[in-house]
């Protein structure tokens, strides 16, 4: 650790140790917190202990005031019945940093408090002052100094090591989270629903078979996401096959720009494009004579998604709550676009 990192770290510790005094001082009852909406975790579900791309962690008892850093850990917690006391900002517009798709979920309980990531990792002072006892950080990239520095906090459970950052399975992060708050049975009935629609919709969509897909955003001039990103997942469990080298292209990244070189990876039956507004997004989609050239541009097979909207939202916010969401839109828009006639429209969903 460089000179000024050690120091920023000691100033963080010493922060976090007159917070945690102050809080302690003054604390109240964690019986307001809202947590619980299903009566709480499995007899025997403690201690256990969680592998990360930090080491381990252990979880003594079930935690009743949950914070998450990861970006989409909320919907876990929230599909077995936990409601955490503070979630991690990321679309930033939704109350809570709760998805229309999710919002059922919160019952009678208060919406969490939003914390945001500041850049040089979460804000550790507003965390240490909501007394959690447990951190959730599964779908991120936490860094080793902010997971050390979360750990004096709470019991913390970074990403895992198997998979790039921002890459764990929406199925694996819901195991974790399960695990983590002792409800390891809803969990994988959660993750059952789930992957039984996406059977269904596979099931009535034969064209989806081998079908190349790939899905995109005009972000920094093409940036497509690459095999282990979540967005992909949702393709290739729909029968959807990526371009086999579209990791070579982007490296070792949830994804990347390409260079115009490699324009071709866009040419499949089908691409969904992440963009800030239909209409603009296919202007500038029209723009380039590279893509316009593509038989995916000329036979209409381009599935553009408002960033902006809750399906928008849901396309990047991948997780067990908002897949059936997302699937209600998006499986249509994908049909229309495989169905071998150019002449159908991919009609607009909001």
């Amino acid at each position: 650790m460089s000179r000024s990192n050690s120091r920023r770290a000691s100033l963080v510790a010493g922060v976090l140790a007159a917070t945690l005094l102050a809080v302690t001082a003054c604390a109240g009852s964690d019986t307001d917190s809202g947590t619980d909406q299903t009566g709480g975790a499995s007899a025997g579900a403690f201690p256990v202990t969680l592998e990360h791309k930090y080491g381990s962690t252990t979880i003594s008892k079930e935690p009743k005031r949950v914070v998450t850093v990861g970006l989409t850990d909320q919907d876990a917690l929230l599909a077995l019945g936990v409601v955490p006391v503070a979630t991690t900002e990321w679309l930033g517009k939704f109350p809570g940093a709760i998805g229309p798709w999710a919002t059922a979920k919160l019952g009678g309980a208060a919406v969490p408090q939003v914390l945001t990531d500041t850049g040089s990792g979460p804000q550790f002072e507003k965390i240490a002052a909501l007394k959690p006892d447990l951190i959730l950080s599964l779908y991120s990239g936490l860094t080793q100094e902010s997971y050390s520095t979360l750990s004096q906090i709470a019991p913390t459970v970074a990403q895992p090591k198997k998979y790039t950052d921002y890459g764990i399975p929406w199925q694996d992060l819901t195991r974790t989270a399960g695990r983590a708050v002792g409800r390891t049975d809803q969990a994988e009935k959660a993750i059952a629903d789930v992957e039984a629609r996406i059977a269904e919709d596979r099931k009535a969509n034969p064209d989806f078979e081998g079908a190349g897909g790939l899905i995109a955003t005009t972000y920094e001039g093409y940036f497509v996401y690459g095999t282990q990103d979540p967005r992909s997942r949702v393709l290739t469990s729909l029968g959807f096959e990526l371009p086999a080298d579209l990791d070579e292209a982007i490296g070792d990244k949830f994804g990347a720009s390409i260079s115009a070189e490699r324009t071709e990876l866009l040419d499949r039956d089908a691409i969904i494009w992440l963009v800030a507004g239909i209409d603009t997004g296919r202007a500038i989609l029209r723009k380039d004579p590279l893509y316009t050239k593509l038989d995916v541009t000329k036979e209409g097979r381009d599935v553009l998604v408002d960033e902006g909207s809750p399906y928008g939202s849901a396309t990047s916010f991948i997780s067990v709550l908002s897949l059936p969401y997302l699937l209600d839109r998006l499986v249509p828009q994908l049909a229309a676009a495989v169905d071998g006639d150019p002449k159908t429209p991919v009609k607009p969903v909001s």
